[in-house]
């Protein structure tokens, strides 16, 4: 990897950060101060809604900008609106918070690009290695920034959590320092007037489809089942909630600390192969719903969908990036994500519902259909191109 991948690898593991604290905090924070106790879990949905929203914003904004200034630009705004939440927090302003929360999706749009550009900073055959790199600074992120914020929680004595949110202001701004001397391979097109082709003729190919269905999916299963463990374990199985603490810190790691050598296998044995992998991580997952649910039970069942969407997300955006044209990059990265992150909101604010109505079991057995179809369109890919060779 080269120091191009590196300053972002570091920067992104400070810009990151918004997407744990959000986690951390948003519910115990809506929790205090939500004047109804069933919106307590506003601000995070919204922060997720934001991000699917803001993603294309994000993506146009860069190619104008170019990645850089784009992310710096990120870095600076975010940061703002970290210092908007905390005075919401000490004005105890529930409305306030979910709309700085909802802002702060945009940080987390931008923060999502930083993978294409570790992409765009290799040769493409490097790309699948320089994108599981950009993923492991999530592990730094998780770790980084919850502990600042429970560190800085009463630093202001007339508001717990305001100093949460002062330090992410703090910490969103640092990731500049490492921007600062980030050198952006600029693309030279000499065709000034190829426009590219359009959405509908990007995804007609096979192995575009392919790369989006496989990451959304991932997406859509881990964050259903992701969001309803909690609710399931300590509110429907009365486990403790150190034990769903655990179980869920666990899930992250599955989640992030494979990317050190998903590149490998993806270079070594191929995309296709490393979903089909991923789907079977999911299949265990839901195998073992049937079983009683235990603390052991869960954590090996979200371990097995931390690994599912490791293999499954990142073969999918390093699939994404072989199959577009330069002067397409921004249209197809911005409606691959736009798709990704929708449907991972969805997935969200859906689970709970879901689950109260039915049970973790059958949360789970929902989840075939998005199994079989991403089965079925790397199958029709893998086909295709074998009949064009």
């Amino acid at each position: 990897m080269n120091k191009n991948v590196w300053l972002l690898f570091a920067s992104n593991a400070f810009a990151f950060s918004v997407a744990p604290v959000t986690v951390f905090l948003s519910g115990i924070i809506g929790t205090s101060i939500s004047p109804i106790k069933s919106l307590s879990t506003l601000p995070m949905s919204l922060s997720i809604v934001g991000t699917a929203i803001f993603i294309i914003a994000a993506s146009k904004i860069m190619s104008i900008t170019g990645r850089k200034k784009g992310f710096i630009f990120s870095s600076i705004t975010t940061s703002l609106f970290a210092l908007l939440a905390a005075y919401s927090v000490l004005k105890q302003n529930f409305i306030l918070y979910s709309f700085s929360c909802f802002c702060l999706g945009f940080g987390m749009a931008f923060a999502h690009q930083y993978r294409f550009a570790a992409a765009e900073s290799v040769d493409k055959k490097q790309a699948p290695k320089a994108i599981s790199l950009l993923l492991f600074a999530g592990i730094l992120s998780a770790l980084l920034g919850p502990n600042l914020a429970n560190f800085g929680k009463n630093i202001i004595s007339d508001g717990l959590y305001v100093g949460s949110y002062l330090c992410l202001s703090l910490l969103t701004l640092s990731s500049i320092i490492f921007l600062i001397f980030y050198k952006e391979n600029k693309i030279i097109n000499n065709k000034k007037n190829l426009k590219g082709r359009t959405i509908l003729e990007l995804i007609s190919q096979p192995r575009f489809l392919q790369a989006l269905v496989s990451s959304s999916f991932a997406y859509a299963v881990m964050s259903f089942l992701m969001t309803a463990t909690p609710i399931s374990m300590h509110i429907h199985d009365d486990m403790t909630l150190n034990s769903t603490s655990f179980v869920i810190q666990f899930h992250i790691i599955s989640m992030f600390l494979p990317a050190l050598i998903t590149g490998n296998l993806i270079k070594k044995f191929g995309h296709s192969k490393i979903m089909y992998f991923g789907v079977l991580f999911f299949i265990f997952t839901i195998m073992l719903s049937h079983f009683d649910q235990t603390v052991i039970n869960y954590l090996f069942s979200l371990v097995f969908l931390g690994l599912g969407w490791n293999f499954l997300f990142i073969s999918g955006t390093s699939l994404l990036v072989l199959n577009y044209k330069e002067e397409e990059r921004f249209r197809a990265q911005g409606f691959n994500d736009f798709i990704v992150f929708s449907i991972q909101a969805t997935a969200s604010l859906t689970a709970g519902i879901v689950l109260s109505f039915t049970s973790w079991k059958i949360m789970n057995i929902l989840c075939i259909p998005f199994l079989i179809i991403i089965i079925f369109t790397t199958l029709r890919a893998d086909r295709l191109l074998n009949k064009t060779n």
